[in-house]
């Protein structure tokens, strides 16, 4: 095999019972490095997030949502429908073929079904059983019982407590998704551990991520802070300049935290003489003459610099900035070019193509996989169906009429 066409995960296969974004944003990262993920879904329905805002039409005539479309890529769609007995009882026959079950419903759900984790390793011992929830599976929780979207997992871990603006709520949602994606890197890595766990040992085990507790990792300074004597989670307490600033065609972000660092700003825009003012003896002074010094004069700067030009400028003087990009500047930025940052799928019935974020993880020996599209739903029922039960086309017309599964 050409080291360089091989991908660190060929060979690893997930069958994913998976909905939204928490637990298949991971499977697709998972997929970009060369596992083949399987994907359950209901047969007429399919992942909820296929009924997300807004929607395309897609090529088997369904409309597939928008929350699908970003988190679905090169996975393969089986339609089943779990609330069958045969259904589950189709699952349960295709796990042992399986080295990673993925799922991320309500703790409980998957057990009362009877495709919980000691339902399945009973049947494969080498099983690693990942599941992502609000409040966790693996311990008890007195919020275990609530519906989490990702929302609410970045509210009770501290991410809208960070940095309050005084005299307005907190901005909902301003990093996207952050509790389900947050939730997603750590989950992988939790099935990356698992397998090592298995190849080493023979057994696999129930690996468990609760978005809580995933975004507290991601907001670590809101517990640790106080506990060192920080009282004041607010941007406006932290000495220094750390804000956006106006160039000619947009926003740069920049921040100024050291002596030198202001140094070297204050000459790279023309005002060696504030290294001598006492506004600026302290990094306090910065920030409280920001407003009314330090910005005018930084934007009087850049106005006759893009945004792009301004960023380069002082991180040529070793200062830290960068641009405020948008989705044209992403599309169009070098970095994201060189590094596959946009992956390009053909939109259906259109000339236009619909763009996803592509795999950050790059490997020295293994080339990146070329985009492929989501699947339609159970796109892959028969294929999977034959290859892994080796089910004659008698037992699938028979689940095919009953509503059991899919057609493909």
């Amino acid at each position: 095999m050409n080291p360089a066409s091989s991908l660190p995960l060929e060979g690893i296969r997930i069958l994913a019972i998976e909905q939204m974004q928490a637990m298949p944003f991971a499977t697709q990262l998972l997929a970009h490095l060369g596992a083949d993920v399987v994907k359950i879904e209901h047969p007429v329905t399919g992942d909820s997030g296929r009924t997300a805002a807004p929607t395309i039409r897609d090529v088997d005539g369904r409309d597939v949502g928008a929350t699908y479309l970003r988190n679905n890529l090169g996975k393969r769609s089986v339609g089943v429908n779990l609330k069958d007995a045969r259904g589950v009882e189709l699952v349960k026959r295709l796990a042992p073929s399986y080295d990673v079950v993925t799922e991320n419903f309500k703790p409980g759900t998957l057990s009362r079904l009877g495709l919980g984790y000691e339902v399945l390793a009973a049947a494969n011992p080498r099983i690693v059983y990942a599941s992502v929830s609000g409040f966790g599976s693996l311990r008890s929780s007195p919020y275990a019982s609530w519906p989490a979207y990702a929302v609410v997992a970045e509210a009770m871990g501290g991410f809208y407590d960070f940095r309050p603006e005084p005299g307005r709520l907190p901005n909902i949602g301003v990093a996207g998704a952050m509790g389900d994606i947050s939730s997603s890197l750590f989950i992988a890595i939790g099935i990356l551990a698992g397998l090592q766990y298995r190849d080493r040992t023979g057994v696999g085990q129930q690996v468990d991520v609760a978005m809580m507790d995933a975004m507290m990792a991601m907001m670590d300074m809101v517990p640790f802070n106080p506990s060192v004597g920080i009282t004041d989670n607010s941007l406006a307490a932290w000495p220094g300049i750390c804000t956006c600033f106006r160039a000619s065609d947009g926003l740069f972000v920049m921040q100024v935290g050291r002596e030198h660092q202001f140094e070297r700003m204050a000459h790279a825009i023309g005002h060696p003489e504030w290294l001598d003012d006492p506004r600026f003896a302290t990094r306090e002074g910065w920030r409280d003459h920001l407003d009314g010094v330090v910005r005018p004069a930084i934007e009087e700067w850049a106005a006759k610099r893009t945004k792009v030009e301004a960023s380069r400028a002082l991180a040529d003087e070793g200062i830290v900035a960068g641009p405020c990009f948008g989705a044209e500047d992403l599309v169009n930025d070098p970095h994201v070019k060189s590094h596959d940052m946009v992956l390009s799928v053909p939109r259906p019935h259109a000339d236009a193509a619909i763009h996803v974020v592509g795999n950050p993880i790059k490997l020295s020996k293994s080339l990146d996989r070329p985009a492929q599209r989501w699947p339609t739903l159970g796109q892959h029922t028969r294929e999977i169906l034959r290859s892994d039960l080796a089910m004659d086309d008698a037992e699938f017309e028979a689940l095919l009429s009953d509503g059991v599964i899919s057609p493909d």
